[in-house]
This record gives structure tokens, C-alpha cells and sequence, in this order.
């Protein structure tokens, strides 16, 4: 007999075309594409990452804002066997440079309204896929056109196919390597969670260099079903998008899910799933959802976990507030204390395990510090109960997650301590109505906290700046003599 193969042996654009190629596969602002008219876009990328040398196992960067050819954009590189590193449009250049310095890629893709940063931070040839005046940028279409399409290669479920970065902007890159496997798991777990009907369209209005963004196009290529791309989330806009395009899935993070029932929204009747991530979804937001007809999914997820780790449906997210449902299919989660599994109801760490779960960092240390005899750990902590359901109730170091960004407070405390006139400062998220969370600073200094806001501004990204500071004689400490943050906490909600 002969040995069994691994699926998919080929990108899944070239495995879906085969079966439903008049499907609608991507609804752009401007076109709609079909699988077939999708794989003929995805030859044409192809052919661009060829030309520059990115084929088999080489690195294809991405700086580029979210929109429909980032569908192109990834099954090229998964076509040709490279790696795509989609990277956030709204990091300063000195991050940037960090992090394709660890990345070391054969090419980086910008468009218009990055191509002059992509030029400025770029150790290697850049191509936008927009039209260009600039000398120093290959178009992406004229490259295309440029040669006939290189043979499709043939993959392996451990070929690395993303890697995303996680990292404050001021902290060392930590650039996530997500597999061919990963993402396969991920979309099939998904599928088994929420449901797949042949009509489903699943709206991307997050960034396509976020997990949450790129997972529904892995997802639809393998279901047969349709993406529909809204380059930004707008309050107006998003519940047009919706509406006219039946939009049947759509992925949001608090604050957006916030703010559209603030607007008074209701969804239509085509709505099947609101998947509420990168953030903690309040009580009283399921419960405003609820009374509002809005079939919401708290989902608890990471980029090292391919996206989804658990998901509540949304009679599990009423019936249970505050939960966010059992794991997916395949994936193991244990709440660990003491390096050891707790029973029901124990608080620990949350470990996860599975084929969804990252084989690790670009930096080897990392990864070993990230591992351990139970599988990745998550640095969240939470508890689940006796019929398994989770509960994800903070974090091991005390990370931020604001509007769906992480901030890791000792890098935002390490920019406010190069101010001249801060001699210390601590750093804590508060709980706040719109962003789930917001950045708080308690500070010590001959200074004041609009002083403090500017100087942050110059030095992390926006959503890392706090909201909230706080200017004191001397940090609260525990008898050891660190810094008592709940008493930090206490000071600043005061």
C-alpha cells in the first residue's frame, strides 16, 4: 500500500478551486472575486514572490492596511512555499526595523499609504500593490506580469506559514511562527464550534497583521465560503456592510461590539455569530447584547494558538456570564499552580496544548521559556468548572489588553522613566467602559501628567500612551520592597 499522505498537500485556494470554483471567495470595496478568479490572482503573486527569491522556505514581509488582497497575498506565499510576515501598519520605524531584522525576508510588500515608511525601514526590495512614482518600488502587478507562474509546491503540515509579531513597540521582537498544520486545525476546530453553512460570509473589519483578521480567510478557503473586506471598522459604516452584504459571521473586540449598540444597532436577521475577542467581554456587555438580539461568542484566543483556544456560544455566554466556553475541539487546557493541573475551580495558569498551538518563537529562548511539561504557557490566569467551561480572569504579568492591542506595562513604566524629571513609575490597566481595559500610570517626578502623556506620545504607540496618570510623593511596596500594585491600582481608581 502506499504511505499515507498529509493533508493538504497544496495551498487550499488550489485544493478549493478544484471543487467550487464559481463560489464567491473574497468581496473586496471595489470587486468580487471568485475561486477561480482568486487562484488566477494567487498565480500572479506567485510569480512576484518568485521573482524574488522568496520561493520554498524564503520570507515575504507585509506592510500593508487590511483589504481583500491580502487573500492573494497569503495563499501566494503558501503556493510557493514561502512565509508571510504581515507586519502592524501603525508601528513607529525603529520597531519595524527591529522586527525585519529578525525576520530577514526576501521582499517586502507595502501599498500607497505605507510606502514611504516601507522605503525607510526596508532591508530588502520593496514592491506595493498599489501604482507608485517612487524609483525605489516595484509595482506588484507589473512583476506579476513579468513571467509565467512557478509550480505550485507541495507542503508539509509543519511548513511555517506565518509569523506574527506580538511585542510591545519597545520591547525585543517576539515573532510568532504559526504552521501550515496550525492553521488548518484552527479553522477545522472553528468549523466544529460555530457551524458552517454553504452561504456563510464572515466579515473582516480587524487588521488583517492580527490573528483575528487573517483567520477568516484561512477559514473560508477551506469551508468553500465568502470573506468580505471592510478596510476599517467604522461605527456608520460597519452595520451598512452588514446589512447589504448579509454578512453571517464578523469578528469584533469589545469596544467596537461597544460602540455599535451605544449607536443603537441591531443586527439582521442574516447574523449567525459575533466572535468577541482580543479583550475581556463584560457581563453587562452579553447582557446588553442579549436584550438587543446580537449572537454573541466570547472567545479567549492568542496569536500562538492560531487564533480561537475557547469559545462560549452565545446560550452558554447567558446562561454563564463571564465564561468563554469550553475548548475547541483537539485543543487541551489545563489551569496549572506550582507547575502542577488544579481541580475545577482552582485558579491557576491557563496551558494550553494541541494542533493549534505554535512550535514556537523565531528566538529559540523564547521558546523554551514558553514551554513546559503541560504544553505553551499562556501567562493568563483563570479556572474552569466541572463541566469544563473557562473562566479567564487576568494575567500572570499583568498585560494590558486595550481596544484588542497588548501592552506589556513595564514597557510603557520603561519610556516614562527616561523622562529627566521621573525618578519612578509603575504601570497598571483599569477597567474601562469603551476599551475593556486603559493604560494607567502611577508616577514619581517634578512633573505632571500632561508632561508625562506627551513624552510617551514620542515613544510608544498610541494605544500604549496612558489614559490616566497620576502624579505621588513615592510607589507604594510590600514589606519585600516590590511594588504593591494592587495598592497602585487602589491610588489610581481614586
Amino acid at each position: 500500500m502506499p504511505e499515507p499522505v498529509d493533508w493538504p498537500t497544496r495551498d487550499l485556494v488550489t485544493h478549493r478551486v478544484e471543487s467550487t470554483p464559481d463560489r464567491t471567495a473574497v468581496v473586496g470595496e471595489h470587486r468580487e472575486l471568485t475561486y477561480r478568479e482568486l487562484d488566477d490572482a494567487v498565480d500572479e503573486a506567485a510569480v512576484v514572490f518568485d521573482a524574488f527569491g522568496a520561493s520554498r522556505g524564503g520570507r515575504v514581509a507585509t506592510l500593508v492596511d487590511t483589504r481583500a488582497a491580502m487573500s492573494r497575498l497569503l495563499f501566494g506565499a503558501m503556493r510557493t512555499g514561502a512565509t508571510l510576515a504581515p507586519l502592524n501598519v501603525e508601528l513607529e520605524a525603529a520597531t519595524l526595523e527591529s522586527q525585519l531584522d529578525a525576520l530577514d525576508p526576501e521582499v517586502l510588500v507595502c501599498a500607497a499609504p505605507t510606502a514611504e515608511r516601507a522605503i525607510e525601514v526596508a532591508p530588502c526590495p520593496v514592491v506595493s500593490l498599489d501604482a507608485s512614482d517612487r524609483g525605489a518600488i516595484d509595482e506588484f502587478d507589473a512583476v506579476a506580469s513579468s513571467a509565467s507562474p512557478p509550480p505550485t509546491v507541495e507542503l508539509a503540515r509543519d511548513d511555517t506559514q506565518l509569523v506574527l509579531f506580538t511585542s510591545g513597540t519597545t520591547s525585543a521582537p517576539k515573532g510568532v511562527r504559526l504552521t501550515v498544520g496550525n492553521l488548518v486545525a484552527s479553522a477545522t476546530a472553528s468549523a466544529f464550534r460555530l457551524g458552517v453553512r454553504p452561504d456563510d460570509r464572515w466579515l473582516v473589519c480587524l487588521p488583517t497583521y492580527h490573528m483575528g483578521g487573517l483567520a477568516p480567510f484561512v477559514r473560508s478557503a477551506l469551508y468553500g465560503t465568502t470573506v468580505v473586506v471592510q478596510r476599517t471598522f467604522d461605527v456608520e459604516r460597519t452595520p451598512e456592510m452588514l446589512d447589504a452584504q448579509e454578512v453571517t459571521g464578523v469578528s469584533l473586540v469589545p469596544t467596537m461590539l461597544t460602540r455599535l449598540l451605544d449607536r443603537g444597532w441591531t443586527p439582521p436577521d442574516s447574523l449567525r455569530f459575533v466572535l468577541l475577542g482580543g479583550g475581556p467581554a463584560s457581563e453587562a456587555l452579553v447582557e446588553r447584547s442579549r436584550e438587543r438580539g446580537v449572537p454573541v461568542c466570547p472567545t479567549y484566543g492568542m496569536t500562538e494558538t492560531s487564533s480561537q483556544i475557547a469559545t462560549a456560544l452565545p446560550e452558554t455566554a447567558v446562561e454563564h456570564p463571564g465564561t468563554v466556553g469550553q475548548p475547541l475541539l483537539f485543543t487541551d487546557v489545563r489551569v496549572v499552580a506550582d507547575g502542577e493541573p488544579v481541580a475545577s475551580g482552582e485558579r491557576g495558569e491557563l496551558v494550553v496544548d494541541g494542533p493549534t498551538v505554535t512550535p514556537g518563537y523565531l528566538d529559540s529562548q523564547q521558546t523554551d521559556a514558553a514551554f513546559g511539561a503541560h504544553g505553551f504557557h499562556t501567562g493568563d490566569i483563570g479556572y474552569r468548572d466541572a463541566d469544563g467551561r473557562l473562566w479567564v480572569t487576568g494575567r500572570a504579568d499583568d498585560r494590558i489588553v486595550t481596544g484588542g492591542e497588548n501592552v506589556v506595562t513595564s514597557d510603557v513604566a520603561s519610556a516614562i522613566r527616561t523622562h529627566p524629571d521621573v525618578t519612578e513609575a509603575a504601570v497598571v490597566g483599569l477597567p474601562d467602559p469603551e476599551w475593556g481595559q486603559r493604560v494607567a500610570a502611577l508616577v514619581v517626578g517634578d512633573v505632571d501628567g500632561s508632561a508625562v502623556v506627551a513624552h510617551c506620545r514620542e515613544r510608544v504607540a498610541g494605544y500604549e500612551v496612558p489614559k490616566t496618570v497620576r502624579i505621588v510623593d513615592a510607589l507604594p511596596r510590600t514589606p519585600s520592597g516590590t511594588v504593591d500594585r494592587q495598592a497602585v491600582r487602589t491610588l489610581l481608581e481614586e
